[in-house]
This record gives structure tokens, sequence and C-alpha cells, in this order.
């Protein structure tokens, strides 16, 4: 299926952006797994700049201009389908409490695990006005005894999410964006710059523009640093007996926010909870926000509760949206909008499709670029300061003997040690060991950066990767289809770090979780899948010489049998079968896993190993760098011995001087 602009995704985002597209005349296709999830994982729909606080200038011009938009476009919409999204314009309204009490309710709730959005005096040229607690008990009647005064946001208010939601997908029927639900994209086929493609369950769809608009679930398309924020709410509905809609305007507290719709129902949330994509409400995410919204307005506690659900909130590490150009010249991002996607959905769409239709940036989006996550770190590696001190000069100097290039698919490197990025004590650590070590290739766990796994934050931005080839690889990954997909995450992330040619995989399908044992079985599948892709590929296998010689036949780059069990340090354990593998391997051979002194990597590499990838031993050593030095001269003084050649072996003495001429006394 071709089509001129392809949304990927169907939450109010994507398929806003379909309409306005689709109104200028494009024609628009927009593809979900689930249109309808969708709404249901969106919050309270706040429209809140100013009771938010939003102190970064730019995102704030974005969100008021956004707030500007809602008027008429809630009523364009309105006109286009007849259903109405519940857009009201009603205010915001940010009680204090006194300042004893503020302590211990923020107390509370960091003792459970939870923080939450609060109020204090708006960072904000929007006019907010200080009401005193006779006034503001006068304005919002049944507040807590304990509200002393609070903030007004007059042009602050709200839209339902499920209406606004509804809305739009009827929208877009009416229009005519082809809608395609159950597709799940499996990934993104890139060539020169370009996307030429997505890969699906329903086969490959192509169109002329792309725009990225998963969501929270980005990340997993994608190398970009969005992560899901759980979010947990309810409702409760207001009672028969109650004559009018207690509230007017939304509140938002100390660590709680209810929001009140015309038709009864009350909205209170949410949780901020870093659990990935958990799903379920518990008990104490439930109980802390009852317990804040009662507290706020006691007479909630006598109001049925009418539901409870969650959701997920796309979640950048500066909490601010990446949108528009990326590396690729057809593809947009419209992602990352953490808790002000409601807000910013009409301002996403129209500055998506200026950019798409004129070609032209909204000078705003500079702020919003996706490249501000992948600056170069300021501390390259050639700028690391070497601390440990060694008198025997650069042993990067030349062989005293000819020695051939090592060549992994057709790339030289004339160091024979990678090393890796994980377990080390701190990031600056980790920078130096792999400066001391002098290696060529760093290997980085897909999956652990993505994810910001802890030990891994700001990992991709930590090396200079203009002087180091980076080697993804799939650490985490329980079967070939998982590997698959991280190995094309990896290839993503190379390429947005500056490596366009970048294909390398360190294949890595581990199912056991106690040994760290490698699958023969699905290591082969991955490994024909990928090479078919056009990686390069780097399995990491147990030391079979019949499975490192189907992996060859397979047209693997290398293969990287394992000395013994991962991060165990117990030293050359399958030396035979290592020698079998180096024998009939007419691919480079990468010792990998399970050395833990540089006596062992140099026994490795006197076998004929071509490289010896390590890590543990560098990373767990009481001196990392002192040991990554060490490894890198274990390397060159293996690799020198093998190229020199054993003396052969004896059974019996032979003097070291020569008998004959010698002095008779």
């Amino acid at each position: 299926m071709t089509s001129d602009i392809l949304i990927i995704g169907g939450g109010v985002i994507g398929l806003a952006t379909a309409i306005e597209l689709k109104l200028r005349g494009a024609k628009v296709t927009a593809i979900s797994r689930n249109h309808k999830a969708a709404a249901a994982t969106a919050a309270a729909g706040m429209l809140a700049p100013s009771a938010e606080r939003i102190s970064h200038r730019a995102m704030l011009e974005l969100c008021n201009r956004s707030l500007f938009l809602y008027p008429d476009w809630t009523r364009k919409l309105a006109d286009i389908t007849g259903l109405d999204t519940g857009y009201w314009a009603c205010g915001i309204l940010a009680p204090v409490y006194e300042r004893q009490g503020d302590k211990e309710t923020r107390r509370q709730g960091d003792k459970a695990g939870f923080s939450f959005v609060s109020s204090h005096a708006p960072i904000t040229p929007s006019p907010s006005y200080w009401l005193d607690k006779q006034a503001i008990h006068q304005y919002q009647p049944g507040l807590s005894e304990e509200v002393i005064g609070g903030w007004w946001h007059p042009e602050d208010g709200q839209v339902d999410n499920r209406a606004l939601f509804q809305t739009l997908l009827t929208a877009a029927e009416i229009l005519g964006v082809e809608i395609q639900e159950g597709i799940t994209v499996k990934g993104i086929i890139q060539q020169q710059g370009q996307v030429t493609g997505l890969q699906t369950n329903a086969g490959t769809l192509s169109a002329s523009v792309y725009v990225l608009a998963t969501g929270a679930w980005s990340n997993q398309l994608l190398p970009l640093p969005v992560r899901p924020v759980k979010g947990q709410m309810l409702s409760l509905k207001v009672p028969l007996s109650t004559p009018e809609l207690p509230l007017g305007r939304v509140l938002f507290g100390e660590n709680i926010y209810i929001v009140p719709r015309r038709d009864g129902r009350i909205i209170i949330g949410a949780t901020c909870e870093n659990v990935g994509f958990t799903d379920g409400n518990t008990p104490l995410g439930i109980q802390s926000l009852l317990t804040a919204a009662i507290r706020l307005y006691p007479q909630l506690q006598n109001y049925p509760i009418e539901e409870l659900w969650w959701g997920f909130r796309p979640t950048t590490p500066d909490e601010l949206p990446i949108l528009g150009n990326s590396w690729c010249k057809n593809l947009i991002f419209a992602t990352g909008h953490h808790r002000n996607g409601i807000l910013l959905t009409p301002i996403t769409a129209k500055l998506t499709a200026d950019l798409i239709l004129s070609g032209k940036a909204d000078p705003l989006l500079n702020h919003f670029d996706y490249s501000r996550f992948h600056n170069s770190s300021s501390t390259s590696t050639a700028m690391l300061t070497n601390e440990v001190n060694f008198s025997h000069g650069n042993i990067s100097s030349p062989l005293p003997i000819k020695d051939s290039i090592l060549k992994i698919a057709g790339k030289e490197f004339t160091s024979r040690l990678m090393t890796g990025t994980g377990k080390y004590p701190s990031i600056a650590e980790m920078q130096q060991s792999v400066a001391e070590s002098e290696c060529e290739i760093v290997t980085v766990a897909v999956r652990r950066v993505q994810t910001n796994a802890p030990g891994h934050e700001g990992l991709a931005e930590a090396l200079d990767w203009s002087k180091i080839w980076m080697l993804p690889n799939t650490a985490g990954c329980k079967t070939a289809e998982e590997a698959i997909r991280v190995a094309r995450l990896g290839r993503e992330m190379a390429k947005i770090l500056g490596q366009e040619d970048n294909n390398f995989v360190k294949l890595e399908v581990i199912p056991d979780a106690k040994y760290l044992l490698p699958d023969p079985i699905g290591t082969l599948q991955a490994a024909e899948q990928l090479v078919k892709e056009g990686f390069a590929v780097l399995p990491y296998i147990n030391a079979d010489p019949m499975l490192a010689k189907r992996l060859e036949e397979a047209g693997c780059a290398t293969v990287m049998p394992l000395a013994a069990p991962i991060g165990s340090g117990q030293g050359l354990q399958t030396t035979a079968n290592i020698k079998i593998i180096i024998e009939n391997a007419k691919v480079p051979v990468v010792v990998d896993a399970g050395i833990g002194s540089p006596s062992e990597a140099a026994q490795a590499m006197e076998m004929g190993a071509d490289a010896l990838l390590i890590n543990s031993a560098i990373a767990l050593a009481k001196n990392p760098a002192a040991m990554a030095r060490a490894m890198n001269m274990a390397a060159v003084a293996g690799r020198l011995a093998y190229l020199a050649g054993r003396m052969p072996l004896k059974d019996y003495a032979s003097a070291s001087s020569p008998l004959t001429g010698t002095v008779i006394s």
C-alpha cells in the first residue's frame, strides 16, 4: 500500500495530525495497533500551561500557542462531526495548604513511592491571581479548612480526553482519512537517509512522508529516549441527590488534581510511576490519590467510585516533546509529550502539517529537535586525563614483526581488544577505561541504553563515537524475534550517533537467566535473518565448533565463542574447542566472556584468536583504568607471541648455553 503521508500511531496526536493534513488536501493514512486502546491511555484532559508552572520558555510558548488554538479547533471539529469534545474554559484553581501540612503531605507522598504534580506561584506571563483564605473559600465552597489561599488561573481549562478522541476518530473517518487498525509495525526500513517502508504484520506499507506519533511506545521502533511513566487515575460520580455540580473549575492541589466534568463525573489523578509498561491499578496508588483528593475537597469521601484506570505518559529525559525533522528526510517526529499531550495536540498537528506541506520548520521546533539528546560528549576519550602512569611508553607502536590488519565485515581495526560499557562504578571510570584500553570497538547494550537502566543513563552521549566504532548488542533478548527487533534499534542508534554505515550487531540470544548460556538454535535463526537484512553479525556462542561453522556459512562476520560463563572470571575453560574453532574458521574468531585476568587474555591471543572482548574483568577491577591498560598490553603481547611462534615443547631439559667452547678449569 502506498500513501502520500503515513501516520504511525492512533492516539490524539496522530489523528489530529492526519485531520490537519487531510483538510489541506493531502492523502493520509493512519495506522494503529488499537485505536480504542489509545484513548484509554490519555489522562484527565487538563489544559494547564499556567497552573503547571512551566518554566522552560519555548515549552511555555508552545503550550500557550496550543491553548490559544483550542476554542476554534474544537469548534471546527464539532462542525465536522456534530460531537462535543467537552472543551471547557473553566479556569484552574490551585489551592495552597498550611506550610506544616504541606510538608507532611509531601513526605507521605514521597514515602509511598509516587511523585505528583503540584502547584506553586506561577512562573508565566499569563494572568494569574492570588486569592487569600476568605476569597478562595467564597469562590469555591467545600475546600478543606487547611487551605490558606491559592492561585487562580483563569485562562487554563480542560477537555474531555475520551470525547476528544472519539471526535477526532469520527472526523478522520468523515474526511476520508484511511484508518487501518490492528497494524503492528515491526520495523522501519531506511536506506540512504530516507524511510522506504514499514515492515508490519500486514506486509510492507510505504508512503512519501512518515510521521512517528507512537507516544510511550516510540522507543520500540526507533532509539529515541522516550520512556513510559505510568499514571493511575480514578473517577467518582456526583450523587443524584446533589442538585448541581459542586465544582465549577479544576482543582490543582498539592499532590493531586480534581477535574469536574459537566456530566457529573469527577476525575482524580494522577500518580507518576517509573515502572515501565506495568499494567493495572494498585491499592497504594489509588489510596494515595483518594487520600490527597479527600484532604483537598472533603465531601468527595461520600461520592461513589465509578471507574479506575491507568495510562502511560511518553516521557523524555527533559520532559519536553520530540518534534519536527528526524535523521531521515521524510520522517517527522511527534512524540514524547509527557503529561501535556492533550494540551499540545492542536499545535503539534499544525506545526507538523506546516513542516510537511511547506518544507519550512517553525523556529519554535528547534527547541524540541531530537538531536538535543545526541550531542557528542564534551569529554571525549582523547581528552581524558591519564591517572595511571606507566614508564614503558606507547604500546601501540609498530610490532617488530609483520601482522595483518583485523578486518571485520570489510572494516579495518588496529586494536584487537574490544571492551564494553556495563558494570562500571561510574560513567567517568568507564570513559577513562575505554581510553586506557586503546580499543576501537565498544559494545553497547541497546535495550539498557534506550530504557535508561541504572548505570546506563547518558551512556550513548558519554563516548566520542567519531573515534570509536559502536557495536550494538542484543543483551537481554531471550528469543530470536526479540534479538532481531533490538538489532534493528541498535542500527538506528548508531546512525543517530553519526555512524551512518554501521550495520554491526553483537548477537546475543540468552533465555537462561541463571547461567546466561546462549541459545544455539535461536542464535542461528536470528543470525540468518539479520544477515539477510544486511547486518554484520557477530554472534556470541558456546564454544561449539559445529555451530561456529554453521554461523560462518550463514554469513556471519565473526564468531565469538565464550571462554567461560559470562561475568564469571573463570578464565579459559573451553580451550580445546576454541582451538578447533580457530583452526577451521575463515572469519575472525573473537574470544568473548569469562576472561578474568591479563594472563588469560594473553593466553587466548597466543592460541591464535583474532581479538578479545573483555568487559567484566575491567569494569569490576579495583582500578578499572589500570586493568584496561593491562588487558591492552596482554592482547598485544599475546598477539606478538602468536606471530613470533612458540618454542617447541620437549620432554627433557636443554641447556640454555652451548656446551662447545666452554672454559675448562
